[in-house]
């Protein structure tokens, strides 16, 4: 039953445009949908490995700009009068070359930021994505700075012998986050379950015992870097090619707290975690703005947050599956013994 419940999950999910009819609700499925992609890359890292990265948006945002700039086309100057012209490609290459370009960038910080630990490492990550944001803001002739980068096209899915497919409908872009998700699901199950995720769990229990029997930290906290920065730059492309238009807020510090958020309160180091911890606080927002002022909304929400972390301190899916397990184990007080009194 444990291994059919991600596909009766899958199957139930499937359904919703086929009953939703609200454009709006069904926009809060689509964007908490890339938010808890984005989610389960950070878990990768924070839960398997133990590395909080507090700049995670940085890869978000690169594969926004990169897709979204593979998709348009530029003409910019570079250093010693240089110019760089690149003609508007297929938008599903955009999605790929998008996602290539964050997991490089995964692997750079990880080379470079794996040689410390602990506080130094969240120093190193905010700084990067600062920097980017920075770039990002001041790289007129690239980027448009605070002007933002408009008309993005829709993702576009190419098969052979079929043609294209656009996805402009809510419903399209539900299914095709959707999709995504599942793959980056399987992805990152099959990582975990693997001799590489044995690997990554013994970092994060004890790095001095997992160096004595042979594992190379570096080795294995960058592979986990490029898989997480590589599913965040997919996430940021799908966020780029549904709005339609992005600007350096892309970057804001919030979104990387709300991707943490949805990790530790749904259960770090598992893989349902982000994604029950993503559903609840995608959806917060629209169910307190229903009976509350702006105001209250982010109040109930810092509320709620802190009485899960409270009173479910390692999250809510392990919280679930100790009931569980507890419930199959207790013992049936209905059967005594044959020689009991």
């Amino acid at each position: 039953m444990k291994r059919l419940l991600p596909y009766l999950v899958l199957a139930v999910f499937a359904t919703v445009p086929l009953w939703l009819q609200d454009p709006y609700l069904l926009n809060t499925f689509i964007t908490t949908g890339i938010l808890i992609i984005a989610a389960m890359s950070l878990n990768l890292l924070l839960g398997y490995t133990g590395q909080l990265s507090l700049g995670h948006v940085a890869f978000f945002g690169i594969g926004a700009y990169a897709s979204a700039l593979v998709s348009l086309g530029f003409d910019v100057e570079l250093l010693w009068g240089v110019r760089v012209v690149h003609e508007p490609w297929p938008v599903w290459s955009g999605f790929i070359i998008g996602t290539l370009v964050a997991a490089l960038c995964g692997y750079v910080v990880g080379k470079l930021s794996f040689k410390v630990r602990g506080a130094y490492f969240v120093i190193v990550t905010i700084s990067f994505a600062e920097v980017v944001r920075l770039v990002a803001l001041n790289w007129v002739e690239l980027t448009q700075g605070p002007l933002a980068l408009t008309s993005i096209p829709p993702m576009t899915l190419w098969l052979p012998g079929l043609g294209s497919y656009d996805f402009y409908s809510k419903q399209s872009n539900y299914y095709l986050v959707l999709a995504v998700l599942a793959i980056c699901y399987v992805i990152i199950r099959r990582l975990v379950q693997s001799r590489v995720g044995r690997a990554m769990v013994a970092l994060k229990e004890n790095e001095s015992l997992a160096v004595s029997v042979g594992i190379d930290v570096t080795r294995y906290l960058v592979l986990a870097a490029i898989f997480s920065a590589g599913i965040a730059g997919a996430a940021g492309s799908l966020y780029a090619h549904y709005l339609k238009i992005i600007d350096p807020d892309v970057f804001a510090f919030l979104t990387t707290v709300t991707m943490v958020i949805m990790v530790i309160t749904g259960g770090k180091g598992t893989l349902a975690g982000p994604i029950v911890g993503g559903l609840i606080f995608g959806f917060i927002p629209v169910v307190a703005r229903s009976f509350a002022a702006p105001e209250v909304q982010w109040i109930l929400y810092g509320l709620f947050m802190i009485l899960i972390v409270f009173v479910l301190p390692e999250g809510i899916v392990p919280a679930i599956e100790k009931w569980f397990s507890g419930r199959k184990t207790e013992p049936n007080v209905d059967q005594q013994p044959a020689n009991a009194p």
